[in-house]
């Protein structure tokens, strides 16, 4: 089967809801201060595809990132109470930022802000499956995180790898991208264009971050494709400096590595699937 086969042959109009995890290598430099041009370019990309009759919605990282660097931290603080302060500080700028970017288009945001917890039990888990479809009913861009400054550890994703994937599952997306700082998943140096199983990869070849400012690495892009996998939904990673690389992968161009899922969707769910 070619890199091209799979949905990337199917025509564009076949993907209308999507998720976009956005990561804060991104939008970030390796110090972590945050590059507008870079969330400008990504909310354009963005914009265009919700004019196209699509359903957009965002989930963010950078917020711990961006209180970091407003602290003059250069390493990743280890206690929870730390990350949940950078949060405090990084999740206001970070979302100012998307504000201005999307209203330059006349597009309207909404923040929404997710624990485990919400997911989890099925009354909150309909109320946060509503919320997010009736943003989209009414055209706006959801931007989801994680509510870092109240998650306690037992209640949270771990990473956006992660919470992007069940966002997908939540609302019945046909498509996970996962933008990054990589072009896609590689092998011997060599981006693999497409994945029918995780399994053969091996764990091995498998790394996490370099980063001091971030979280995760493509294990947790590995784990976030198998959720989504397991709900009939493919992911692509790809590299989100790339120009125009959201309305590429929707094009089907061979952008990135496509992870493969089974062309049975599974009944939709009335709660988060671990």
């Amino acid at each position: 089967m070619s890199e091209r086969s799979g949905w990337r042959r199917q025509p564009r109009t076949q993907i209308q809801r999507f998720v976009v995890k956005i990561g804060a290598s991104v939008l970030t430099d390796r110090a972590g201060h945050l590059l507008p041009d870079r969330v400008e370019q990504l909310a354009g990309q963005v914009v265009a595809c919700a004019r196209g009759h699509r359903q957009p919605i965002m989930v963010s990282s950078g917020a711990i990132a961006c209180g970091m660097a407003r602290l003059g931290l250069t390493e990743r603080p280890t206690p929870l109470a730390q990350l949940q302060a950078c949060a405090a500080i990084g999740q206001s700028e970070l979302m100012h930022l998307y504000t201005l970017a999307f209203r330059r288009h006349r597009q309207t945001v909404a923040q929404v802000l997710l624990t485990q917890e919400d997911l989890s039990t099925p009354e909150r888990f309909r109320n946060a499956k509503q919320t997010l479809l009736t943003l989209l009913h009414r055209r706006v861009v959801p931007i989801v995180n994680e509510n870092d400054t109240v998650a306690v550890e037992e209640i949270t994703f771990g990473d956006n790898d992660r919470l992007a994937a069940l966002v997908a599952s939540t609302v019945d997306a046909q498509l996970l991208i996962i933008l990054s700082d990589v072009d896609g998943f590689l092998r011997n140096g060599r981006v693999l264009r497409r994945v029918g199983s995780l399994q053969p990869l091996g764990r091995s070849i498998v790394a996490g971050t370099t980063r001091q400012t971030t979280k995760g690495g493509m294990a947790s892009k590995l784990k976030a494709a198998s959720i989504a996998a397991r709900h009939g939904i493919p992911t692509v990673v790809a590299n989100g400096a790339r120009p125009a690389v959201v309305q590429q992968i929707l094009s089907g161009k061979p952008v990135g590595t496509l992870f493969l899922a089974p062309r049975r969707r599974p009944a939709p769910s009335k709660q988060l699937h671990r």
